[in-house]
């Protein structure tokens, strides 16, 4: 299991991130551009210190990443899932991927990925935060799927 963020621009947020991906002990992946300066001193700071950042790696666009990021499906999360959370059958190798804050992900993400899933939330109600989505995610996917710690 893996988590990555397409052009996230919440520092606070990544942060979050990378801490969930220490604790679960799934690899982090980063696709830039970022919102914010990523430099060591202020991701270690967002991330409170949680160990060394060698569970992440930074990829420097979209191309990259898809050439690097191993095997396995790449399952966006989405306002526009098709299919909610507690109906997808997760697989160890997976890749969770979420879109920027503000924007979401463009269509080419939509397009390239192999399914979309949504978390469901009461009428009305807007959109969660990326790194509380990415944490509800990532259980959800690690516990259906026998890979929690």
């Amino acid at each position: 299991m893996r988590l990555a963020l397409f052009q996230p621009a919440i520092p606070q947020n990544v942060g979050a991130c990378i801490r969930l991906s220490a604790c679960f002990g799934v690899e982090l992946h980063i696709i830039e551009p970022t919102g914010f300066r990523f430099d060591d001193r202020a991701m270690k700071r967002a991330a409170l210190d949680y160990g060394p950042l060698s569970h992440m790696t930074r990829h420097a666009g979209w191309e990259e990443f898809q050439r690097d990021r191993g095997p396995g499906r790449l399952v966006l999360f989405t306002t526009r899932g098709a299919t909610p959370l507690q109906d997808f059958a997760f697989e160890a190798d997976d890749v969770l991927l979420f879109g920027s804050e503000p924007t979401g992900a463009p269509d080419f993400v939509h397009e390239a990925a192999d399914a979309r899933v949504v978390i469901p939330l009461r009428p009305g109600a807007r959109s969660l935060n990326l790194s509380v989505s990415a944490g509800i995610a990532l259980f959800e996917a690690l516990r259906t799927s026998d890979g929690l710690p």
